[in-house]
Parts: structure tokens; C-alpha cells; sequence
């Protein structure tokens, strides 16, 4: 079945007229020239890519290339999907997550449309919208044959961000990455960790930078964004009060707002849904903010 799904796709990215035309509204959609049906859609539309995650266990003796080989990838897929993996290291007994096909795992910027997304990755807006079992509004999607590209590493951001996102260091509620999230039991991917704080708790800019957005935003709920030097960028939601706006100049420490319960967290205890990205040519893409809170510690900035 991988075979012949695999050739199915290749033949909707290189065959005109195969698939189903996107639509050209603002936010992601299905398209808007057809209704298709319930029935229609699931003889039309595999299962999302990202719902067909296997998992594979590191055993003795594997390298990122024979597991690559085993499943008919390349190793930059499996460092894409499996961060562990970034540093050449083969743990034995991690449980790895192997996609269909090669490709890339991507967040959604905001207001981007499957055409938008399409001439970013050089792919076919349709194939694109059916690899992702034509869901309207995706928050993630699966970009396939595009490459994995290494990220700068977290300890960097010390250049210019030294800050701590709340008034004192707290616990982590929810970690970054793929987990089960314990409100619905379906396993989803955290781009930031969450911070436990009471609502009301006052939430502090991590170094000084512009507001690139600050107001309601989906499931951030209301959310602040700020752009720092270096190609960096923190993210800070579920807010219940905002306190700063849109093109405004932040200074580290600085407020921005209070925790709250806005949006859709991924956990019912009050937190601060924190997120460090970097700049890349795919965009905005998420880090893990663990390891620059770690190299905060290290450096005793808290």
C-alpha cells in the first residue's frame, strides 16, 4: 500500500487536472467550487499523513540512514519528524515517528491559503490539500518531498533574549512535541511548552523586540508575538488581559499581559502557552523553548 500511494501522489503533483482546486479565501479551506459529501470525501481523500504516523524502536546496532532505508526515506525526513535524532545519535530503545512518505511536517502561518502554501513548497495546491485528507483549516500540515533543513541551535537565542516569560520560574505543565493531549485523549503536537501560572499572573517579554501581533488568534486565544534580532521570535498565549499593541517597541521584562484561559489550551490548569521560534525559509518554525530555558539555568539569568 505505501507503493501505491506513494505513485497515486506522484501522479496528482504531475498530471493536470487530477484532484480538487483550492480555494482562494483568506484562511485555509476546503475548496470552495464544490460540496462534496461526507462519502464523497472519504472515497476522494486518504487519512491525513499526519494521522498515519508509525512508530519505530531504536534497537542495537541502527543507524539514521538503515532506519531511513528500512522504511524508504531519507534521513533528513527522520530528523525532521524526530528531533533526537538532530544530533547524529541513534538512542537505543526511542520510539521514533515514521511518516508515509518523505517530506516535512509545517505549521500553518496565519491567513496562508492551500495556493499559498503550494508556491512556497513548488507542490500542487490540490495533491497538497488531499495528502492532508482535506481538512478545512489545519493548524499542521504534511508538505511531502520537501526537505528537512537543520535548526540554529536554542542556546543562540542567549544573544538576544535572556528573559524569563513569567515573574518567577515555575512548572512545566506540557512539554514540546508529540504527546497525548489529556482533554480529548488524541495525540497532537505542542509547539511551545505550558507554564503553570494563575490566572491574573503577569506575563514578561524575554528580550527586547517589536509586537508583530497582539490580539485573538484561533486556538492561542488572545496571544502576543514579538520579533526579536537575530532571527527570533516568542509567542505568548491563552492570555486573559492584553497590555501591549501591534508595532509597539518591547524592552525585555517588559509587560505584555496576564495568564489566563483563552483559546483552546491543551491542559484545564491555568498556564502560559510559551513558544521560541527562529526564521527560516519554511517560515517561522518552532524549537523547543526546554533547552533555552536550560541554557537560562546554565547561565544563572534566573
Amino acid at each position: 500500500m505505501r507503493s501505491f500511494f506513494s505513485l497515486s501522489i506522484l501522479l496528482c503533483l504531475l498530471t493536470p487536472g487530477l484532484g480538487i482546486k483550492p480555494s482562494s479565501a483568506d484562511e485555509l479551506s476546503s475548496p470552495s467550487q464544490v460540496n462534496p459529501t461526507p462519502e464523497t470525501l472519504e472515497r476522494v481523500c486518504p487519512e491525513p499523513a499526519l494521522s498515519r504516523l508509525i512508530t519505530h524502536t531504536i534497537v542495537a546496532g541502527e543507524t539514521i540512514e538503515s532506519i531511513a532505508q528500512k522504511y524508504d526515506l531519507i534521513p533528513a525526513t527522520l530528523m525532521g519528524m524526530n528531533p533526537v535524532l538532530r544530533g547524529g545519535n541513534t538512542p537505543i530503545g526511542t520510539q521514533l515517528k515514521i511518516p508515509p512518505y518523505n517530506g516535512i511536517q509545517v505549521e500553518v502561518p496565519a491567513g496562508q491559503t492551500w495556493q499559498d502554501l503550494a508556491n512556497t513548497y513548488q507542490v500542487r495546491p490540490d495533491a497538497l490539500f488531499e495528502v492532508n485528507g482535506c481538512q478545512e483549516n489545519p493548524r499542521l500540515i504534511f508538505v511531502p518531498g520537501v526537505n528537512w533543513s537543520p535548526a540554529r541551535p536554542a542556546v543562540q537565542t542567549l544573544a538576544n533574549l535572556s528573559g524569563y516569560p513569567l515573574p518567577e520560574a515555575t512548572v512545566t505543565l506540557t512539554k514540546y512535541g508529540w504527546q497525548l493531549n489529556p482533554l480529548n485523549s488524541e495525540v497532537t503536537f505542542n509547539s511551545g511548552i505550558d507554564l503553570q501560572a494563575d490566572v491574573g499572573t503577569l506575563v514578561r517579554s524575554v528580550g527586547d523586540g517589536i509586537v508583530a501581533f497582539a490580539g485573538d488568534r484561533g486556538s492561542y486565544g488572545k496571544v502576543v508575538v514579538i520579533n526579536h534580532q537575530g532571527g527570533r521570535q516568542t509567542r505568548y498565549a491563552h492570555l486573559n488581559t492584553i497590555t501591549v499593541t501591534t508595532g509597539q517597541t518591547i524592552k525585555q521584562g517588559e509587560n505584555l499581559g496576564t495568564v489566563g484561559v483563552t483559546g483552546v489550551p491543551s491542559v484545564s490548569e491555568p498556564h502560559l502557552h510559551f513558544e521560541v521560534r527562529y526564521s527560516s525559509p519554511l517560515g517561522w518554525v518552532a524549537e523547543d523553548p526546554a533547552l533555552y530555558i536550560q541554557a537560562l539555568k546554565d547561565e544563572q539569568q534566573f
